[in-house]
């Protein structure tokens, strides 16, 4: 299992796209190249604490099953490379710093 910290506005428009393509916070897919991921609750909060700090609507994780995605670790990250499927995605859950 691995997470994703999303705003819950992005979460809501991959629901009518039938994906998810945010890497992180005014970050896209295509931006960036992949999907920024954690792979625990401390490495959340390290990128909640790099990217997210500031921000003040809601937050989710998205709990992700890797099978089948092209995960790669790299600098001790999980990251995805290629779009989010919504299928992939088991728990979207609140995030509360």
């Amino acid at each position: 299992m691995i997470h994703h910290l999303a705003l819950h506005a992005d979460w809501q428009h991959a629901q009518n796209a039938g994906e998810y393509r945010i890497s992180t916070l005014g970050r896209t897919l295509d931006d960036e190249g992949f999907i920024h991921c954690s792979r625990d609750l401390a490495q959340l909060r390290t990128v909640h604490d790099t990217f997210y700090a500031d921000v003040t609507e809601p937050l989710l994780v998205l709990d992700i099953d890797p099978t089948g995605l092209d995960v790669r670790v790299e600098n001790g990250y999980p990251h995805l490379y290629g779009p989010l499927p919504l299928t992939a995605v088991t728990a979207a859950r609140p995030y509360t710093p």
